[in-house]
């Protein structure tokens, strides 16, 4: 038989075919993020990155089963992240490659694959959405979502945090140094307070959360390097407290997927002491579609959205202010708030966030 190919009548078929194949490269690289993840879980990077191996020896300096590593590996070296030596049957992991996969700093962007693989199992749920409305509740992303905002940030936070970011927020350093009274907002597993923590003594922190299990966690992290001055509690931000008042407030990639993000920024507001802080670490892009058609992570910001920033929020009822609210909309925001002198950054080794520095004013 003679096979011959389906035409329609008035397609650009060459168009249409460098679209096909941008589609079948777009589905292989979705598998090649899960292969990353379970390479990254496993402890295959690792074993990669410190020396070339055989299958065989690679699964043993790991402690993982051959067939299924060597399998793994086949799917790494075809998409061209591991190098393959035919005639000694070696792996390898480029060194340029490596500090991008492996590692405790911010230039490891392995733990970012669980993002892929968390969402994913959520396609479901909101396809239910789409339909029938409300969404997907943030209990239903727990405890993996924990464990993976964790995984993303924890580089960053430790390379950072201290040395790269605080700064910018004017003389919130030598403040923090002198003694201080800050909330971390949305804080999950407590890492930022701890840090801070341990950085700045004379200060003390409270880290709220949503989510017991993360809450746990800090907990057990602020006990485990015996810190006395960061305290965590179980509580959704919209309430937060602002008796006795505090000197600055931070909320790390946490307001935009808030049920009622403005009202969690006037508690905000309202918490802080007159000419208090307020230091907003947020996704970089801009708040209109046309404005994101040349941002290279913007297929993944609206992703993130779809699949967890916006579903969560329509679960509650909540505003669905999305993942891409965009920093016109995010100024606007804050300061409708009430918020004063805005000062916009880049942060240091992250392209996808800004960090917004803000102020309540002093009283008349």
């Amino acid at each position: 038989m003679t096979s011959t190919a389906v035409t329609t009548p008035g397609l650009d078929e060459a168009r249409t075919q460098r679209f096909t194949e941008r589609l079948l490269g777009m589905y292989t690289d979705a598998l090649v993020v899960l292969m990353i993840d379970l390479a990254d879980r496993t402890g295959l990077l690792p074993a990669l990155a410190a020396a070339p191996g055989t299958s065989t020896e690679l699964a043993a300096r790991a402690g993982l089963q051959e067939r299924y590593v060597r399998e793994c590996l086949g799917a790494l070296v075809t998409a061209g992240l591991v190098s393959f030596d035919p005639g000694r049957r070696q792996y390898l992991l480029p060194a340029e490659h490596a500090v991008c996969l492996t590692g405790a700093t911010s230039r490891n962007l392995a733990p970012m694959a669980r993002v892929g693989t968390l969402l994913a199992g959520h396609v479901p749920g909101v396809a239910r959405a789409f339909r029938e409305g409300g969404g997907v509740p943030y209990e239903a992303f727990r405890p993996e979502f924990t464990d993976m905002m964790d995984a993303v940030s924890r580089g960053l936070v430790d390379s950072q945090l201290i040395d790269g970011i605080l700064p910018l927020a004017g003389d919130l350093v030598d403040r923090l140094a002198a003694g201080i009274r800050v909330a971390d907002l949305g804080c999950g597993t407590g890492h930022a307070v701890n840090v801070m923590a341990r950085a700045f003594p004379r200060s003390r922190f409270v880290g709220y959360d949503l989510a017991a299990d993360a809450i746990d966690a800090a907990q057990a992290e602020a006990a485990e390097i015996a810190l006395i001055n960061a305290t965590f509690e179980v509580l959704d931000v919209a309430a937060l407290p602002a008796d006795p008042p505090f000197d600055a407030v931070c909320a790390f990639d946490a307001i935009h997927d808030q049920a009622d993000p403005a009202g969690v920024l006037a508690r905000a507001h309202a918490a802080l002491v007159p000419g208090g802080t307020f230091l907003m670490m947020d996704v970089k892009a801009a708040s209109d579609l046309e404005d994101n058609l040349g941002n290279p992570f913007a297929p993944w910001l609206y992703g993130v959205s779809t699949l967890h920033c916006t579903t969560v929020s329509l679960a509650r009822g909540g505003a669905g202010l999305g993942t891409v609210w965009g920093e016109r909309v995010a100024r606007q925001m804050l300061a409708d708030a009430g918020f004063v002198d805005l000062a916009v950054h880049d942060v240091p080794d992250d392209p996808l966030d800004s960090l917004y520095v803000a102020r309540k004013g002093a009283q008349p």
